[in-house]
């Protein structure tokens, strides 16, 4: 196994996983409770805590961000959740609150939107929140929102922010402590660009102070729980060993590249694939992009097609060329696709994928 095949899958997760990171999942079985599996963690935290931009423990659990998703929701003391929402993935972190017997209010934007502040204020002002959960990156619609100014916001009236960053985490900034952000949780399979069955999740110390009185954290995901055991680099319960193995690795390499380095490295991806579709506008093929301009995620473009060229259509279309990219999500698989330019690709590859799509598109 070489990584010489690497650079034709950019679906917005899971993403292309190199040969390399592959092979480090055959380690050998160990005992989870010894101290060679402590060690794995340990080196484990230490490429983690920079990638989040954090001095806290940092979560791994065996599970899809989901898990994540509704262990902040469960952590959090019962009350009304301002739950902010443009796309699916914002709207299953609502439903998970719902779930969860909590007072969900819905703040709803058209998706392609991200959220105005003086709205988010003026709701905030209306009532005392528990809690206010948002979408980094928005994997339906690619828009990336700001969740600074929102955690801000949220902080001034009382609330913690809940902060989904699964697409956004490893190739958007994100600064974990400086901007106060109380949890973020994201998954292996997307900027990471590991194999999926791993979620990472980080919570402010406050934030884990008021996890000890919400009644009903459960115990697999209790972040409680799942703090104790990070401190003696551990799991609560058993760890997805091979993916562990994989996850070292890949902290590993990301440490040499660099953060800021990789978040470079998205934001060109973003830009080339962005100039493309002013190029192909130019040329006379109309596509746009669904994300509102200045709040647009450098992991993940959503491209509308012109009447008449449906999603499914191109996908299979680059399919046959040996590249793969996502319809559009939900009520957009007609009308977009969707390129997931994160991980380990570059612009060298993204290239050869816009190429191809490119006479996708004008033979279609």
């Amino acid at each position: 196994m070489t990584d010489t095949a690497f650079g034709t899958f950019f679906l917005p997760g899971p993403t292309e996983v190199r040969a390399s990171i592959l092979r480090a999942m055959l380690g050998p079985m160990l005992p989870h409770r010894s101290p060679e599996f402590e060690a794995i963690y340990a080196r484990i935290q230490v490429g983690l805590k920079p990638i989040l931009r954090t001095s806290r423990p940092v979560y791994v659990l065996a599970a899809s961000a989901t898990g994540l998703m509704e262990a902040a929701v469960r952590a959090t003391p019962p009350g009304p959740v301002l739950c902010c929402v443009n796309g699916a993935f914002s709207s299953r972190f609502s439903e998970i609150t719902k779930s969860t017997g909590h007072d969900a209010e819905v703040y709803e934007v058209e998706w392609g939107q991200t959220f105005a502040l003086k709205e988010v204020e003026r709701r905030l002002k209306s009532r005392q929140f528990v809690a206010v959960t948002v979408v980094h990156s928005e994997t339906t619609t690619g828009v990336l929102s700001d969740v600074r100014a929102i955690g801000e916001l949220a902080h001034r009236y009382g609330a913690p922010i809940l902060v989904d960053s699964v697409t956004g985490c490893g190739g958007a900034p994100l600064e974990t402590d400086a901007w106060g952000l109380d949890f973020v949780l994201t998954g292996s399979q997307k900027a990471f660009a590991l194999p999926p069955g791993l979620a990472f999740g980080v919570a402010s110390e406050s934030f884990l102070e008021l996890a000890k009185s919400a009644p009903v954290r459960g115990r697999y995901l209790d972040i409680v729980e799942l703090d104790q055991w990070a401190l003696k680099n551990q799991t609560p319960a058993t760890p997805a060993l091979s993916l562990m193995y994989a996850l070292d690795t890949q902290v590993a390499d990301i440490h040499r590249e660099g953060i800021d380095a990789r978040w470079a490295r998205h934001h060109a991806m973003m830009r080339m694939t962005h100039d493309w579709v002013a190029a192909m506008g130019a040329e006379g093929t109309p596509l746009g992009i669904l994300a509102v301009e200045g709040y647009r995620s450098p992991t993940v473009t959503v491209v509308t097609l012109p009447t008449g060229i449906t999603g499914p259509r191109v996908v299979a279309g680059l399919k046959a060329r040996g590249f793969v990219i996502a319809s559009g999500y939900g009520k957009l698989k007609d009308t977009t696709v969707r390129i997931g330019h994160m991980g380990d690709h570059d612009t060298t590859g993204l290239a050869n994928c816009l190429a191809a799509l490119r006479d996708v598109i004008r033979g279609a």
